[in-house]
Order: structure tokens, then C-alpha cells, then sequence
């Protein structure tokens, strides 16, 4: 990870998982029976339940934008734990009778806010929060958990928290080891002895919570406790823990959170969008909040008198109370007359046309002869929206279940391919066997029919990002040509300010809500894949998203000209989705062996660590625990700088530690290395293998084009972007990702891109001079900012200057310098006004930024790119002040990204042309990856070098010249 990205964490993407009963017990508790006026259906718990959530989300907004979201729910029938213990839970009261009802009314409410709702048939809301907990931690996500439940406190980490939302208060390291006695890594042990009468676990009789904790003090686990049991003087203790061992050991089973529960959806989906103001204000309206309702419009800009109560929603009979079954979806609605929510931009005449009518117009083309003639149709238009139905959200991995097509509003068609339906057998056992279903066109046939139309450059085909569908293609042998892509339309017009999926551009720019996909599939454990939803429901969704694409590329296109935005759409968007598509089918190969000997290595390293750590503290202590860190520091060394937090407890949070290290302090350091070698084993060396395709060998990241501001690319499962590149650990993880026989990966890194780039546009002389000369840039600026002659420099004074230069790109305030540098704040303000006085150029480049957005809500890159930033002029000081530094910082890391699109797009046209087969593999900020055939590998190392030193001519001459380091090796390591 580069230094900038270091100081961009708090960017970073943020997922909230709630307790769904959790949040339904404590809303029914909590407040009085309310009863709706119509009908006297109980709605007490519903209307606690929605307010909890508003809040929730109002407060999750305030303090990241890259927000995701998701409430999980018990499935329906026992989970996996009754199989192991019949006893689990089973004596557990049923829910109160007028709760009962509100079960499906709050799933309802769920949908209606926008959240996913997720559950899996044998698992607990515990296991899948668990897993989406584990997998967004090794994809770089911080995750907040919205419950109280102790078995949930097992997975609190440094990324991992839990918020009591009643209490409103956060759940630490700290405070599990308060409760309990005991770090989040030890809950588990302490709940397999002490056991937990709520689930009925049993744990050891004679143990309660406290005696567990001291037992585990003293013996460290479970295992070794149960190992010496026969060593514990009270006799009644020792009794029982030998006596019940493998009970203590059944409890732990019971008490294990499982981590593997299939994903019901990707983490991209659970990425949170505004609500349907429909679908949200009419089910309040429904349930006569009217209150709630005026607090929700409010807030979130909604007309609430424009849009009338949903259908009348009734809760339907009576499920067990323990499991309630899932509500059915809102019924697909047509528009409302009028947009409820402010709208940007405008929409073309026409393309609101009744999309109610449209759905029952759609075609469902079964036989070749309607195939044919809708092809010399297409052909004849010129132009079509194409959209690709799957059994997968991974194109890798997914089948090709059908193809959906639209010429014009209204006019569009589902062609089906390989759906299937299952078929029933009765007798003594009940078999179900997917068939396909009859009259559909064979695959093959219905592919070899539209390959030539497919890519044929001279007919446009619309799509809403396309890259999903190039991928699905190719893996039929079919090239789709003559791109535009919707998604990417959007981005071009409108970063910052909103998704840009089709569900959300739908309803912005065409006032109208596409058929959700759980209306048609179902949702949680009921949910099905496409290949099984009947044809006619197919026909309507599918070729409504083809319908919805063409006439949002009706809407967007036409806006680029008025806005000036032609030339960045055509250069640096238009051509990404093929670039990345072929990056993400090739792939790159990963040492599987490799990466378990790291693992094996790390855990031994941090044994040693430990073992140092304890010899520096004087005794053994939980490195884990926060409480027992911050007392060996601050009370058993007696260190200074200390400082406690609100729970009364000493920090001891990465800022604080290395502050301490660096004032010489070794224990601080040696825990600052211990986390860092922990993280690394747990994120990289143990889940990247699970990565690696089952076909292919390889690992195929996902590119994702439109998720910053700045048109920076990010990349998930895995997420490849946050690998360390600078630790001697981090680098041994590179040392895993390796060329095929024969070949050699490149690896092609722009130098200090940002900088150069700071220096050009804020036009700053001594940086464009030092670039020129070659100086060390950072010890050019101390010797400006401090006086110190070059020949003198010491390295301390450098690194100050380093952390001004990076830091000033993110707008970094004397406090942030402070805690960077462990200096006192006076003394980072004084660093700070020294720099703006050596450079001038840049204290006017900032102030001009943050003048412009407010102005015009929106800065450029050098390319012209804007990242739009509306709530610059916002009264709250802390949301001013982000903005603020995002207007600063946008120019210069969005002119980084575009400067290295540009290269991506010249490369695979300049290889060809030069007769080098080198491919282009990864993208990591600033750095290439290739694979090429060792022979070519000098070639190609120059030729990739002279590209990317080019990439901003002839549009742009930069005033710093860019400068590529490439180098070919083995593996990534060996190449960077």
C-alpha cells in the first residue's frame, strides 16, 4: 500500500449487519402496544423497528458515504446446531401472541427502506452475520455489527465492532473484556465452559462467567484447561471439569459462529441506496406512522403528500414464532405522475412511456423463426440495449440462462435458453429433478444465430455495465462489439452524486421502479436463480432491464455534449469495460504452497513477537486485549503520552502505539508489528487460496468501474488492492502471485504520480525543478521547509517532509499530522504554515478548489473529469470540512486515475501491434501487472515503460514529466 493510500483509510467502505430479531425483540420491549386504527393489526414493534432503522441509517450516512447495509434474519426449521444437540433451544418461550404478526411486517419494512434482507435455510442470523463479517473484513471493510448478543461478540476485532443500538453505545475489545473478563478471541472458550441458559447450552456445571475467565487466565484456553484439569486443588471444580469435558467441548461446538454460510448475495449488493420513495413513504403511510412518515420525508427531501398509502397490507396467518416465513414483495407499480424526490438533469419525451403496458407487450422468443426476424429488426434499427440473465453474479463462474433485447421503448424481448424446472416425485422419497423446460431455443443454435450481430462494430449495443455481459459472452466464444454503457454514461455525468445502477437511475431519471428481483426469485433461504423462475415472470423482468437500459441511453447521451463531456466518455470510459474484461479473464496465477508456508511462517513469527513482548512487559499478558495492554504500558512501565478513552480504559489504538514508538519505546513497536503480521496471515495468506478459479488455476479479481468519485478503480473477491507492498510481510504475499511456465510477470509502477501531478497543476516551481533534476523529492522539500543542506539531511527530518507532501494531497490538518508524526499539534500547525510559505502555489491551489466547488458543486481533473461534491456548503462543520478535503484532493488523485486509464486503453493495441503477446493482468492504483513469455520480456518492459510515460500526450503536456519503473521477474514480488 502506498503512503497516500495509507492516509485515505477512513475512505474506506463501511458495512453495518443487524440482528434482525434483535432489533424486533427490542422495539417490542421498549415501547407500548400500538394497534393500526383500520383493522386493530398489532404495529407496535413495526413502527420502533422502522424508527430504529432510520436512525441507524442517518447516522451511518453522516459518517462515511461508502455505506453498505444488511439485516439478517433466522431462517425458517432448526439450524445445524439441533442436529448436534436436540436440546438447543428448546426450551425457549414462543413470542408473544401480538408480536407474532409484526414478524413479516418488519421484512416488509426492510424492503421498503432498500436494505437486503438475508437468511439461509440451517443457519442463524449469528452465522451469516458472521460470514459477511469475515469476508468484508478480508476485502478491507470496516464493519460495524447492530446488536447486543454476547455469541456475536466473538468476532470483535480492530475492524469488527458492535453497536448496542438501545443503549446507545459501541462494543470494543475493551468492553467485551470489561463484561467478561476475557478478549473477544477468549469469548468462545468462556461460553463453552460457563455455558448460556438462554440457547440452553450447558457448559460445566459449578462455572459461571467469572470463574471461567480466571480459569482461563490461568490455563490460557479451553484445550489446555481441559488437558490439566487434574491439577485444580477445589475438588468440585476439578470434579466437574473432568467429569463434563466433552459437555465443554459440545458447548463450544454449539457456541462456534460458522463463517462459511454460502452468500446470498455478493457484498456489492448489499451496498445501500436511497429507497423507493414510493415503496418506502407508502408502506409508512399504510401503517398510519404519520409522524415517522413527516421525520423521513423530511430528512430525506421527499414530497410524502405525492405519494398515496400502499395496497392495504394485512399480515398474513400466523407462522411458527420462532422462525416467521419471509413477506411476498410489493406488487410491481406503475409510476407515479410525478417525481417525490428532486431530480438532476431532465428526461427526453417519450421515455416515461407506461412501462405497466409495456411488461405485458414484452416478447418471449421460443423458436428460431421469431429469433430471426428479431435480428434483421435489430439490424435494421442499428441500435440495441442487450442484457445477459445468469444463474451467478460471478461471470466466471456463471451460466448462460438467457438474452434480452430491446430496439425501442416498449419494444423488447426475452429469449430463454436454459431455464429448468423441477419436477416431483412422490413416494417413500421425495426426488426433485431440474428438467429443462420445453420450447426454447438450444443454446448453441439461439448463440451461433446472434454471434454475427453481436459483433458486428457498426451496430451500437447499449448496456448497463457491460462488462458482466463481455465476460458472459466470451465464455461462449462471442466478441460483443459497438459498446455503450449506461452505468458508465452516468459515472461520466454524475460522480458523487448518487449509484449509478439501474434500479437508482431508473427512478432518477425515468421516475419509474424496474420489477425487483426478489418479486420474481423469491428472497433469503426461498430464494431461487434465474434458471428456475417460469418463463412468462423471466419475460417481464428480464426485458424490462433491456427496455429501462435503452431508454436510459436515450436520456444520458444526449447530456454529454451539453455538459462537455464527450471527450472524457469516448477516451477514458468507453473503452474500460473491454480492457477490464480481458484483464479479469486472464487471471493470475497464485502458489497455493507457497502461501501456506507464509501462514505457517507467520503463525511461528508471531510466536516470537509474543514471546518478546511478554520478556518486555516483565509477564504474559493477552497482546489481544486492549485493557491488559494499556495497563503494562501506562501503569507497569509507566510510559508517557497515555491517554484513556471514554470507558475509562488507556487507548492503545494504532495511533497511540506508534506515537510511543516513536519515541524510542520497543514493547509498542513490537505490538504494532505483532497486529500487522496477524492481519496479513488472517486477510491474505488463509483466504487467498480460496480464491483460485476450479478450472482455470487462477484468481480472477473483479474490476468495478464506477465505485469512487474519482474514477479510481477498486477491485473485489478478492480484493487485490490493499496488499502491502512496503512490509517485508506484505511482500511475501506478493511473492505468492507468480507467472505460468514459461513467463515472466512485469510489474510497470508510475514514480510519485500524485506529487507530479500536484506540481503541474498548482504550477509549483522547486517541485517541477527537483522532478527535473532527479532530486529526492522529500528531501528537497525538508531542506526547503527546514533549511538543512542536502549533504546533511538526516532521515527523521526527511520522513517529515515525506508525511507533509503525502499528507497535503489529502488535506491533512496539523491534528492528523500530529498524531502521524507524534509531535505536539502546535508543532505540526507550525510544519504545515512553514510548507504553504515555501510553496505558496499549493495554499492557492486548495483555496481555489474549495472555491469552485462551492460554486459550481463539483471539481475537474486535467482530463475534465468531475467528481461532484454537493454538500460542501453543508452547516454541519465536520461534513463541511470532508468535503472540503475531497475537492482538494479529487484534481490530483482523479488526474492519476485518468492519467493510467489512458495508458490501460494504448496497451493492448501497442502490444499487438509491436508482436508482443504480453496481457495485461492487474491494476493496483498506480502500478501495471503483466504476464509475458520470458523471451519478451525486455521487449515488453520497454515498450510498456514508453507508453505509460506518454499516456497524457498529446492531450496534455505535463510540466513533470512522468517516470515508469518496470521490471520482469518471476513473481510479483521479485518484479515490484
Amino acid at each position: 500500500m502506498s503512503e497516500n493510500d495509507k492516509m485515505s483509510q477512513n475512505d474506506k467502505p463501511h458495512l453495518y449487519l443487524v440482528d434482525g430479531y434483535g432489533y424486533i425483540f427490542r422495539a417490542y420491549h421498549a415501547l407500548p402496544p400500538l394497534t393500526r386504527k383500520q383493522d386493530s393489526l398489532p404495529v407496535g414493534a413495526v413502527r420502533g423497528f422502522c424508527a430504529m432503522l432510520f436512525k441507524l441509517i442517518q447516522e451511518a450516512r453522516a459518517e462515511t458515504e461508502n455505506l453498505y447495509m444488511a439485516i439478517a434474519f433466522d431462517a425458517e426449521g432448526p439450524s445445524f446446531r439441533s442436529e448436534i444437540y436436540p436440546q438447543y433451544k428448546a426450551h425457549r418461550p414462543p413470542a408473544p401472541e401480538d408480536l407474532v404478526p409484526q414478524f413479516s411486517l418488519t421484512r416488509q419494512a426492510v424492503t421498503a427502506f432498500g436494505i437486503v434482507g438475508l437468511e439461509h435455510t440451517g443457519f442463524e442470523a449469528d452465522d451469516i452475520i458472521a460470514t459477511y463479517a469475515r469476508r468484508a473484513q478480508a476485502e478491507g471493510m470496516r464493519v460495524t455489527i447492530v446488536s447486543a448478543d454476547k455469541d456475536l461478540m466473538q468476532l470483535v476485532d480492530d475492524d469488527i465492532a458492535m453497536r448496542d443500538a438501545m443503549k446507545e453505545r459501541s462494543i470494543g475489545t475493551a468492553q467485551v473484556e470489561e463484561k467478561f473478563g476475557v478478549p473477544p478471541a477468549k469469548l468462545l472458550d468462556l461460553l463453552a465452559l460457563a455455558g448460556d441458559s438462554s440457547d440452553n447450552i450447558p457448559g460445566v456445571p459449578g462455572i459461571g462467567v467469572k470463574t471461567a475467565a480466571q480459569l482461563l487466565h490461568e490455563y490460557g484456553d479451553l484445550d489446555n484447561l481441559l488437558h490439566r484439569a487434574g491439577e485444580i486443588k477445589q475438588t468440585k471444580r476439578r470434579e466437574n471439569l473432568l467429569n463434563h469435558a466433552e459437555q465443554a467441548r459440545l458447548s463450544r461446538r454449539l457456541a462456534t459462529l460458522e463463517y462459511q454460510v454460502p452468500l446470498q448475495q455478493p457484498l456489492s449488493a448489499l451496498l445501500l441506496l436511497p429507497p423507493d420513495p414510493t415503496q418506502l413513504i407508502g408502506f409508512l403511510k399504510d401503517m398510519e406512522f404519520a409522524t415517522l412518515t413527516r421525520r423521513i420525508a423530511a430528512a430525506w427531501d421527499i414530497d410524502a403528500d405525492a405519494i398515496p398509502a400502499a395496497t392495504h397490507t394485512a399480515a398474513p396467518a400466523a407462522p411458527a414464532a420462532s422462525a416467521p416465513d419471509s413477506s411476498a414483495p410489493a406488487a410491481h407499480q406503475p409510476p407515479p405522475p410525478a417525481p417525490a424526490v428532486s431530480q438532476k438533469g431532465w428526461v427526453r419525451p417519450g421515455l416515461q412511456a407506461d412501462f405497466a403496458a409495456a411488461l405485458d407487450a414484452y416478447t418471449l422468443v421460443r423458436d428460431v423463426e421469431t429469433l430471426q426476424d428479431w435480428i434483421s429488426r435489430a439490424r435494421q434499427a442499428g441500435i440495441l440495449a442487450v442484457d445477459t440473465e445468469t444463474d451467478s453474479l460471478d461471470p466466471m463462474r456463471a451460466r448462460l440462462v438467457g438474452v434480452a433485447l430491446a430496439l425501442a421503448p416498449a419494444q423488447a424481448c426475452y429469449i430463454p435458453l436454459q431455464h429448468v424446472q423441477e419436477t416431483h416425485a412422490e413416494g417413500e422419497l421425495a426426488l426433485h429433478e431440474a428438467k429443462p423446460v420445453e420450447q426454447q431455443i438450444p443454446l448453441q443454435t439461439a448463440l451461433d444465430l446472434l454471434r454475427p450481430l453481436l459483433q458486428d462494430e457498426s451496430i451500437l449495443k447499449i448496456g448497463q455495465n457491460i462488462k458482466f455481459d463481455l465476460l458472459v459472452f466470451a465464455n461462449h466464444g462471442i466478441r460483443l462489439a459497438g459498446l455503450d454503457d449506461t452505468m458508465l454514461l452516468s459515472y461520466a455525468l454524475d460522480a458523487g452524486l448518487g449509484s449509478h445502477g439501474m434500479d437508482e437511475l431508473a427512478r432518477r431519471h425515468l421516475h419509474h421502479s424496474p420489477i425487483p428481483f426478489k418479486q420474481i426469485a423469491g428472497s433469503g433461504s426461498k430464494q431461487i436463480t434465474f434458471d428456475k423462475v417460469p418463463l412468462d415472470e423471466a419475460r417481464r423482468y428480464a426485458a424490462e432491464d433491456a427496455d429501462v437500459t435503452l431508454r436510459l441511453f436515450h436520456c444520458l447521451k444526449p447530456r454529454l455534449v451539453g455538459d462537455g463531456l464527450c471527450n472524457l466518455y469516448e477516451t477514458l470510459e468507453r473503452p474500460m469495460p473491454r480492457i477490464l474484461a480481458d484483464m479479469e479473464r486472464c487471471g493470475i496465477m497464485i502458489d497455493r504452497q507457497l502461501l501456506a508456508k507464509v501462514s505457517g511462517q507467520f503463525a511461528d513469527e508471531l510466536a516470537v513477537i509474543e514471546a518478546k513482548i511478554h520478556a518486555l512487559a516483565g509477564r504474559s499478558f493477552n497482546i489481544n486485549s486492549p485493557r491488559q495492554l494499556g495497563e503494562i504500558l501506562f501503569q507497569d512501565l509507566g510510559l508517557e503520552k497515555g491517554r484513556k478513552t471514554k470507558t475509562g480504559f488507556w487507548a492503545t489504538g494504532a495511533d497511540q502505539l506508534e506515537r510511543l514508538a516513536a519515541d524510542g519505546h520497543e514493547l509498542p513497536r513490537q505490538v504494532l508489528e505483532w497486529r500487522h503480521l496477524a492481519k496479513l496471515k488472517s486477510t491474505y495468506a488463509d483466504i487467498l487460496p480460496l480464491f483460485i478459479h476450479p478450472e482455470t488455476g487462477r484468481v480472477h479479481t473483479s474490476f468495478s468501474l464506477a465505485s469512487t468519485t474519482t474514477g479510481r478503480l477498486s477491485s473485489s473477491d478478492p480484493n487485490l488492492q490493499n496488499i502491502p507492498a512496503r512490509s517485508q510481510e506484505g511482500r511475501r504475499i506478493r511473492a505468492a502471485f507468480i507467472a505460468a511456465p514459461g513467463h515472466l510477470l512485469i510489474s510497470a509502477d508510475y514514480s510519485q504520480i500524485e506529487l507530479r501531478v500536484l506540481a503541474h497543476i498548482a504550477d509549483i516551481k522547486p517541485l517541477q525543478k527537483a522532478f527535473a533534476d532527479g532530486q529526492d523529492i522529500h528531501a528537497m522539500t525538508a531542506s526547503e521547509m527546514f533549511g538543512v543542506p542536502l549533504a546533511e539531511m538526516d532521515s527523521m527530518t526527511r520522513y517529515r517532509a515525506k508525511a507533509i507532501n503525502f499528507g497535503i494531497i489529502y488535506g491533512i490538518s496539523a491534528h492528523g499530522l500530529a498524531n502521524q508524526l507524534g509531535i505536539p499539534r502546535a508543532e505540526a500547525s507550525d510544519y504545515i504554515e512553514t510548507y504553504f510559505q515555501r510553496f505558496p502555489g499549493i495554499r492557492d491551489y486548495m483555496e481555489s478548489r474549495k472555491h469552485f466547488c462551492r460554486q459550481h458543486g463539483y471539481v475537474e481533473t486535467l482530463f475534465g473529469r468531475r467528481a461532484h461534491y454537493p454538500d460542501i456548503n453543508a452547516k454541519n462543520a465536520n461534513q463541511r470540512a470532508f468535503m472540503e478535503r475531497a475537492a482538494i484532493n479529487a484534481p490530483i488523485q482523479g488526474s492519476a486515475a485518468d492519467i493510467i486509464r489512458r495508458a490501460m486503453i494504448r496497451l493492448p493495441e501497442a502490444l499487438q501491434q509491436a508482436g508482443l503477446s504480453a496481457r495485461m493482468l492487474l491494476q493496483v492504483h498506480d502500478e501495471l501487472i503483466f504476464e509475458a513469455p520470458e523471451a519478451e520480456a525486455e521487449a515488453t518492459c520497454a515498450l510498456v515503460k514508453q507508453i505509460m510515460s506518454r499516456a497524457t500526450e498529446p492531450a496534455l503536456q505535463l510540466q513533470t514529466a512522468l517516470e515508469v519503473d518496470a521490471k520482469a521477474a518471476p513473481n510479483w514480488e521479485q518484479a515490484h
